[in-house]
């Protein structure tokens, strides 16, 4: 009794519509213009192909349609400046990261779409409540988080107390009284005592920049650490305020009014575990060549 392969063994049949020469083509094609719909490359002359024909041939050379990923815009300034922010950094070792304070603002909505919940449901319990995500038309009710994070470490979480908007955004006032003053400085002062020098890191917010906001720092013994604009990438809190959110929207009953949603944003801060902070944290060499190898551009990050 013979065994071996439960596939068919290749037959002569109708010869492939997409030869390599043709693939080629649709390579190249697809390369030079990547968001060239599927059968507009099979309309091409030379190949004259069905829209499914050009996918299954485009597969097999590892091409796919895919969602677009958006991104932070990057014109050649931002680009040249991540690259020097990079190259001044790259020797930076692991242990070196552990002293940067990371910092970032976010807002949080009630009735946030984004992210898909999964539910386990029989027939009957379709509509059942906890089955079921209410949404808000065009809702304004939202908060701007302010929190920060150290490697092993979770710092405060501030709900910002101010109207917003982009004509009312927080002045630099308001966030050396509401971060700086109190939550940023204890708990600069307490890393700084549990691991010797530490930095503190922030974007070029208004707010961040402003001369009153540097004396401040300077005032306060505050060492700071640059941030290049437009990176997103290099700040390991981002992908945590993804968490942050995921959890909310998790919740069996979510926020319907302000307060819900400033209790719900607290909360779902305090389930961030200390693992999840260091999984970004130490990404941070990775980071820093991502960007050199990108030759300042967009990473994967």
């Amino acid at each position: 009794m013979k065994t071996g392969s439960m596939h068919a063994l290749p037959r002569t049949g109708h010869p492939a519509k997409v030869t390599p020469r043709l693939t080629c083509h649709l390579v190249r094609d697809s390369k030079k213009n990547h968001r060239q719909p599927l059968h507009e490359l099979g309309n091409n002359p030379k190949i004259n192909v069905s829209a499914s024909t050009v996918c299954c041939a485009l597969a097999d050379q590892g091409r796919h349609r895919r969602k677009v990923r958006k991104v932070v815009m990057l014109t050649k300034k931002h680009r040249q400046a991540r690259k020097a922010w990079a190259t001044q950094y790259k020797s930076m070792t692991a242990e070196d990261w552990q002293h940067v304070i990371w910092s970032d603002e976010c807002y949080v909505y009630i009735g946030d779409k984004k992210g898909t919940i999964w539910v386990t449901q029989s027939a009957d319990e379709v509509f059942h409540e906890d089955c079921l995500v209410p949404t808000f038309k065009q809702s304004p009710v939202r908060v701007m988080v302010w929190g920060c994070i150290l490697e092993g470490r979770k710092g405060p979480l501030v709900v910002l107390e101010y109207p917003g908007g982009c004509s009312r955004g927080m002045t630099s006032k308001q966030y050396q009284k509401q971060v700086l003053d109190g939550p940023l400085h204890e708990f600069y002062q307490e890393m700084s005592e549990e691991r010797g020098l530490v930095v503190f890191q922030e974007d070029g917010a208004p707010s961040h920049c402003a001369k009153s906001t540097c004396e401040w720092l300077a005032r306060n013994s505050i060492d700071s650490f640059p941030h290049p604009a437009s990176s997103p990438d290099l700040n390991p809190i981002e992908p945590l305020w993804k968490t942050l959110k995921d959890h909310i929207r998790l919740h069996p009953h979510p926020p319907t009014n302000l307060d819900e949603l400033k209790t719900a944003v607290c909360k779902a801060w305090d389930q961030i575990t200390p693992e999840e902070i260091d999984h970004h944290v130490k990404h941070m060499p990775d980071r820093v060549a991502a960007v050199l190898a990108a030759n300042g551009s967009h990473t994967m990050y």
